[in-house]
């Protein structure tokens, strides 16, 4: 059965750093991409980033590139969001999410098999 916990959530002020973890299990991803999303009252979830298990290929919402570093470790089978330089508008709940490499678009959240049950990031002005 396969478990995506995501931690690292929390309140920062803007300009902040903050660091997701997304801890998988339950099957090997050397086929999956792994992706973040948000989503806040009211709205459609937002992809952030993606990052594919087995060439570390990345993708970034443009609102966050320059900004949001997604990285995976093999060994921990773990996924990271670094978030620098925080902003209000990044408060959301964050999600992590697999699929399949070959199932088509990484930033759609539509097509994603698995989800984490998210954690608040709440950024402060």
């Amino acid at each position: 059965q396969v478990q995506l916990v995501e931690s690292g959530g929390g309140l920062v002020q803007a300009g902040g750093s903050l660091r997701l973890s997304c801890a998988a299990s339950g099957r090997t991803f050397s086929s999956y991409a792994m992706g973040w999303f948000r989503q806040t009252p009211g709205k459609e979830r937002e992809f952030v980033a993606a990052i594919r298990w087995s060439f570390g290929i990345t993708s970034y919402a443009d609102s966050v590139e320059g900004r949001f570093t997604i990285s995976r470790d093999y060994a921990k089978n773990t996924v990271y969001l670094q978030m620098n330089s925080l902003q209000p508008e990044d408060t959301a709940v964050y999600y992590c999410a697999a699929k399949l490499v070959a199932s088509g678009t990484e930033n759609k959240w539509r097509g994603y098999d698995y989800w984490g049950q998210g954690t608040q990031v709440t950024v402060s002005s």
